[in-house]
């Protein structure tokens, strides 16, 4: 993008801070319970976000606006999966399960992307990458069940665990299917694109939330913080880094980062909740850490578009 300079040469630079980004998403997410109504969170945070892009955007959009008519279904097809509904699926089911389902969920990623990209692809997976998959599925869990495997057994799928699956399904169809993005169109553009697809997807569904549904909307120092935050962070720079770095070392890599994320969110949790880190948390990140590094080393060249 040679409009917004990363300024990060590594993807899996851009893939950790990525993932830290949107640990702190899920943070913010459950402190504005109550607050602000999921859908209205997540159509503001995309409003905010294509306002952003736009300075960088717009000009990159005229330039190359017979490549956006030529490729608008994939735009639109990009834009439905990976823009407004996935966000949305995560804020509602938040609602009905608990925060540590939810991770769990969220950390599925990784291997419905490695599905996904079977399914539609026949992506394939080198042994090195599959054994990394089970060294950092293994450190999430540590995280999760505080070391103890029992707790596995207390979990029950609800309707809130099939709504946040929904939206894992989302996150990663989009990831395999970035591979669809035209070689001669810039990424921002792309991004920006796939963001007003979304805000037209969440537009009617907010308000319906709002009128119908007993959705609110406060207006705080702190909700308004939230949502510039979710708008920029994880919406516009985290999906810009995100695409670069899926179009450098494929989706399958990109996906194991995701296991970063349990990580990330125990030392927010200390840092801001005042939540204590106990031995089971450092085993489970060393694990993560060694799962994302054996990923990593072990991947095939794909080629894909650049994100340039």
């Amino acid at each position: 993008m040679k409009a917004v300079s990363t300024g990060i040469r590594s993807p899996y630079l851009l893939l950790s801070v990525t993932a830290l980004f949107w640990s702190l998403n899920w943070v913010i997410g459950k402190a504005v319970v109550g607050t602000i109504s999921p859908l209205a969170l997540t159509f503001i945070r995309w409003v905010i976000a294509v306002t952003a892009m736009l300075p960088f955007a717009w000009p990159l959009i005229r330039a190359n606006w017979p490549a956006i008519r030529r490729h608008r279904k994939d735009i639109a097809l990009l834009g439905f999966w990976g823009t407004g509904l996935h966000n949305a699926f995560a804020y509602v089911g938040l609602h009905y399960t608990t925060a540590t389902n939810g991770v769990i969920l969220n950390s599925s990623i990784p291997v419905l992307i490695i599905l996904t990209g079977w399914i539609l692809y026949r992506d394939t997976i080198t042994r090195v990458q599959a054994l990394g998959v089970a060294i950092s599925m293994t450190g999430v869990l540590a995280v999760l069940t505080g070391g103890d495997p029992s707790v596995l057994a207390t979990l029950t799928l609800n309707r809130g665990d099939l709504i946040v699956l929904a939206g894992m399904v989302f996150w990663a169809v989009y990831t395999v299917l970035l591979r669809l993005k035209p070689a001669e169109l810039p990424g921002l553009a792309l991004l920006a694109c796939c963001g007003a697809v979304g805000v037209v997807l969440l537009a009617p569904l907010a308000a319906a939330e709002l009128l119908f549904m007993d959705g609110k909307v406060d207006f705080t120092p702190a909700s308004v913080a939230a949502m510039l935050y979710v708008g920029t962070f994880p919406s516009f720079i985290g999906y810009i880094f995100w695409n670069r770095a899926v179009a450098e070392v494929g989706s399958n890599v990109a996906g194991i980062f995701i296991h970063l994320m349990p990580g990330f969110g125990c030392l927010l949790a200390w840092m801001f909740l005042d939540e204590r880190i106990r031995a089971f948390h450092f085993a489970g990140i060393a694990l993560i850490l060694a799962g994302v590094w054996l990923t990593a080393r072990g991947r095939r060249a794909i080629p894909v578009p650049d994100s340039e």
